[in-house]
């Protein structure tokens, strides 16, 4: 599903060339709810916008549902980032004007599909993911996590295969960050998905199937879960991030 080889990337910032990732190899099958943790400036969030084809690798292959996206031209990797990955960030990012359906509704009317498929799809994700009442408000008029799940359902339009969650529970509280964590995982079974998350924290990938760590940059290791809790996770997190 994901397959990262001898990955480099690099950022400049100021004067300063930031290594961001050096030589990362990862290989993620899904389908399956997966965390990848480290500390601060690992290198977490360059490996999730390298997977959603948000940006470029350096050198290296970063191979996503059979897609090297390395060859694919940008009109094409508009394409895969639109179609085939969903993306989830930790700001939300809805556009305020907006209503929560006509926010989820975006990904159908940039992509001219007809109106009834798109209305169609946007009810059923706003049913899923307990939403319907809430369809015709604009996001300052919903909750933090309310907010999220319109993003998660704006994420989902076109049934992605992946779903990728850049630190999704960032700006909740600890019962919202629950609930989503949960939803998350219930999405990656329910539709037979695969669902990777960056976070730091121990008690959001005891929901997760497999944990992958980074740090400075370079892959630490990774383990299963498999039924730890959140000590558990973090002692082996520990041990690894060493």
């Amino acid at each position: 599903m994901i397959l990262l080889e001898n990955v480099y990337k690099s950022y400049t910032q100021g004067a300063q060339r930031i290594e961001a990732l050096r030589g990362v190899d990862l290989k993620l099958e899904g389908p399956g709810f997966f965390a990848v943790m480290g500390p601060s400036g690992s290198g977490k969030s360059t490996l999730l916008h390298l997977a959603a084809g948000l940006d470029r690798a350096d050198s290296g292959r970063v191979v996503v549902e059979g897609e090297d996206l390395s060859t694919l031209g940008e009109a094409k990797l508009t394409a895969f980032r639109r179609t085939r990955v969903g993306i989830v960030f930790q700001k939300f990012n809805l556009i305020p004007t907006l209503t929560a359906e006509q926010n989820v509704a975006l990904p159908g009317v940039i992509d001219r599909r007809p109106r009834r498929e798109i209305d169609a799809r946007v009810a059923a994700l706003l049913r899923d993911l307990g939403l319907t009442d809430r369809a015709t408000h604009r996001p300052d008029a919903l909750s933090g996590g309310e907010q999220q799940r319109v993003a998660i359902a704006r994420a989902l339009f076109f049934s992605p295969a992946l779903l990728l969650a850049d630190e999704p529970t960032g700006n909740l509280d600890s019962a919202s960050s629950e609930r989503l964590w949960a939803l998350l995982d219930e999405i990656a079974q329910r539709q037979k998905m695969t669902v990777v998350m960056v976070t730091h924290e121990p008690a959001a990938a005891t929901r997760c199937r497999r944990v992958y760590v980074l740090g400075d940059g370079k892959s630490r290791g990774e383990f299963e879960v498999n039924g730890l809790d959140a000590p558990g996770v973090a002692s082996r997190y520990q041990q690894l991030g060493r």
